[in-house]
């Protein structure tokens, strides 16, 4: 990628979040500090207590995290993070959207929502990433 990657550019170089894909985490849209990814629920995204797993949530909100503070094109990495969850869902499909709060040349701070099928917010991330001085691509 050279300049501003367009969103298929950003979408191919999230492919290579291997964890993400692995997961089976789906970017669905990506532009300047946001993004939306979603997470169709398996029985292996599932803990004991059969809702979804705090890593899974944690994991799908990452990626949308990821996928915003990267958006510009500039390598970010993240700093600090803190995830809370709110409620319980038995939903089939988690959806997260990343939103860009501040960004400076250093440093971005974004809010991730994390909603069930139906709309019900279940988990809410706050993100700070360091903005490296190399491209993305």
């Amino acid at each position: 990628m050279t300049g501003k990657p367009t969103t298929d550019e950003l979408k191919r170089f999230f492919t290579r979040d291997t964890f993400a894909n692995y997961v089976g985490i789906e970017l669905l849209e990506v532009a300047d500090g946001h993004a939306t990814a979603r997470l169709e629920l398996k029985d292996h995204h599932l803990n004991g207590v059969g809702i979804p797993h705090g890593g899974a949530i944690f994991t799908l909100a990452d990626l949308a995290f990821a996928a915003a503070s990267n958006s510009r094109g500039q390598v970010a990495v993240a700093i600090n993070v803190n995830i809370s969850y709110l409620k319980a869902t038995t939903g089939k499909a988690l959806i997260a959207k990343a939103h860009e709060v501040s960004c400076n040349s250093k440093l971005a701070s974004y809010t991730i929502e994390v909603a069930d099928d139906e709309g019900e917010i279940v988990a809410l991330m706050q993100g700070m990433v360091y903005r490296r001085s190399t491209k993305t691509g």
